[in-house]
């Protein structure tokens, strides 16, 4: 059953519970004190905004992972209702997010993903939107949907249906791109577009490269510089240009050549790569 901890054993590699499948990330118990006022008012609004038509909520990412710097990491949620999710829910949302990054100056942004408990379980989400609840997900709310997904395991068919998709966001990003280097070069607005820009980029490179030799090196882990020198084991020729995408995740900078670089030439290779390796994932409509 998703979710279930186990005790790793000795010399099993990281991520991994003794039966190799993915070990669920985060607990509550793991916030950092400075972060407990952000969700607690998190978890009282979710409520009040969405009423009966919350089914569950989450935390995901360096909070409940107890790595979070306050001031310089964002908060991220994601909640599932019971019905698909109306224009009227995703206003909701934003609204939430503008409130709580105003009042709590401990988080850089917040950011919530909005589902219905439907497509969570659906068979198109198994191994993307599932797997994401089930094992890097921390349940905030309500009835923990993991219990209904599989165990999953660091393999090709995960990797396919997480990240092989890169050649769409590079199209993406291209247009982007365009829109956010259009402004002065001292234009502080357009310089923290950019920012904001890079440190997306560089988050979604780095997981990709991580999740390319994923199954090779049989494991798990969520921290950026961690994967990217994973990835660099099995493409030494790549490896700096990694390592550096893993730096800017963290300490993005307003410079358009990186996104430019991360579009012509790492971020082409790269979808290509991947395709060759593990396919390319399932489409969505």
């Amino acid at each position: 059953m998703a979710g279930t901890k186990h005790s790793r054993a000795p010399g099993s590699p990281r991520g991994l519970d003794p039966q190799g499948c993915i070990e669920r990330e985060g607990s509550l118990g793991r916030i950092p004190q400075a972060f407990h006022p952000v969700v607690a008012t998190a978890r009282d609004r979710i409520l009040d905004a969405f009423g009966t038509r919350l089914h569950s909520a989450y935390l995901y990412g360096s909070v409940p992972r107890g790595t979070a710097r306050v001031g310089r990491s964002d908060l991220d949620l994601l909640v599932a209702l019971r019905e698909e999710p109306t224009d009227a829910d995703r206003a909701e949302a934003r609204a939430l997010d503008e409130a709580l990054d105003q009042e709590f100056p401990q988080i850089d942004g917040s950011g919530i993903l909005l589902h219905s408990r439907t497509r969570v379980l659906s068979d198109l989400e198994r191994y993307d939107l599932g797997w994401f609840v089930a094992c890097l997900c921390t349940p905030l709310l309500g009835e923990d949907l993991a219990k209904y997904l599989p165990r999953y395991r660091p393999d090709s068919l995960l990797a396919r249906e997480t990240n092989g998709d890169l050649a769409l966001h590079l199209q993406r990003w291209r247009k982007r791109i365009e829109e956010v280097t259009g402004g002065a070069a001292g234009d502080a607005a357009a310089g923290e577009s950019r920012r904001s820009l890079v440190r997306g980029v560089s988050r979604r490179l780095v997981r990709t490269g991580f999740t390319l030799v994923m199954p090779r090196w049989n494991g798990w882990t969520s921290d950026l510089n961690e994967m990217a020198e994973v990835f660099g084991q099995y493409y030494p020729e790549r490896a700096g240009q990694m390592r550096s995408a893993a730096v800017a995740a963290y300490e993005p900078g307003p410079d358009p050549a990186v996104l430019r670089c991360y579009v012509d030439d790492l971020g082409p290779w790269l979808a290509e790569e991947y395709a060759r390796v593990h396919g390319v994932k399932a489409a969505r409509a």
